[in-house]
């Protein structure tokens, strides 16, 4: 598998910690410090077809190939208005593609689980071209009066095209059971049958729980990925990972003991954007002429479920 495209696309209005500061009992210096976000981008006009159809458009242009090139499209989502159809037929009608269309739920780890799940299509000649597509809103999914959990998060989509090719080195997807740690529930229509009540609450998140998980994860995923790509950390010329949370990504730099310069970040424009947040970031390093071929890529997410994967790509 290789990417042959990248594309992105943001919502126009920009959250600054200071506008939520002016309802909220919080500060710039507050969030800053917790969590390294300075502004998030929300939907307000658009909706989230809009930015996935144009985040995958821009995919395809870059690629330079035809929706109707396409043999798949994998759609990464948590939530969005429609329970059915899937978010991926609805993207099909607006780039005019034909083929067969399938959405998935990783959480935050979707981007890495739609890479592999690409590349079996791939591997197996069932597919030459596949689109996966990453478009998230998670600020419909919290509490607004909730400062722990809300200023946390920012809407945005990106999307790939991938290919035949021998670029990817390692992929391992793990899952562990901890629901507690990070859920969502939304109430269901009315049914006479039905004895027990639904859940209906905003998203439930224990950070510090969030927190082990995600570091821990990261660094089991990083070094099993790495052992099998028989390459060590200091052969990755970049370390893309999940913007969920400065102080987690600092965590596993330190860790590993690489620069900076390796692990850039975009959190702080962006804030979390569940699933699009690794594609965000590459469609921007690809956009600024940042990858250069033959550059090792370490791509590492982790998520509700509790969900984690990691990669290593060579550009």
């Amino acid at each position: 598998m290789k990417i042959i495209g990248t594309g992105s696309a943001m919502p126009s209005m920009s959250v600054t910690n200071d506008m939520l500061s002016q309802f909220l009992d919080t500060s710039d210096d507050w969030i800053t410090t917790r969590t390294g976000i300075k502004q998030r981008r929300i939907i307000t006009n658009e909706t989230l077809k809009d930015l996935a159809v144009t985040a995958s458009q821009k995919a395809l242009d870059n690629a330079g190939i035809a929706a109707t090139d396409l043999d798949f499209i994998l759609c990464s989502n948590v939530i969005n208005n429609y329970v059915t159809p899937a978010l991926s037929c609805i993207i099909q009608g607006g780039i005019d593609a034909t083929c067969p269309c399938i959405d998935l739920n990783g959480a935050c780890s979707g981007f890495i689980y739609a890479l592999d799940i690409a590349s079996a299509y791939l591997e197996t000649g069932r597919a030459e071209n596949v689109l996966i597509v990453c478009a998230e809103q998670p600020t419909r999914l919290v509490n607004w009066s909730e400062r722990n959990t809300c200023v946390l998060f920012g809407d945005g989509a990106a999307a790939v095209v991938v290919s035949k090719g021998d670029n990817l080195k390692s992929l391992l997807l793990t899952t562990q059971c901890k629901v507690d740690a990070l859920y969502y529930q939304r109430k269901m229509e009315f049914n006479p049958y039905v004895r027990q009540s639904d859940g209906d609450m905003p998203l439930v998140m224990n950070g510090k729980d969030v927190f082990k998980l995600a570091v821990s994860s990261s660094i089991s995923d990083i070094k099993t990925v790495l052992a099998k790509a028989e390459l060590d950390e200091n052969d990755i010329s970049y370390f893309l990972l999940h913007q969920a949370n400065m102080r987690i990504l600092d965590s596993i730099k330190d860790y590993f003991k690489q620069t900076e310069e390796k692990f850039p970040h975009n959190i702080e424009k962006y804030g979390n954007t569940s699933s699009a947040s690794i594609p965000i970031l590459l469609d921007e390093m690809n956009g600024n002429n940042q990858l250069h071929k033959g550059d090792y890529l370490l791509l590492s997410a982790f998520g509700a479920g509790f969900t984690s994967g990691a990669c290593i790509i060579q550009w």
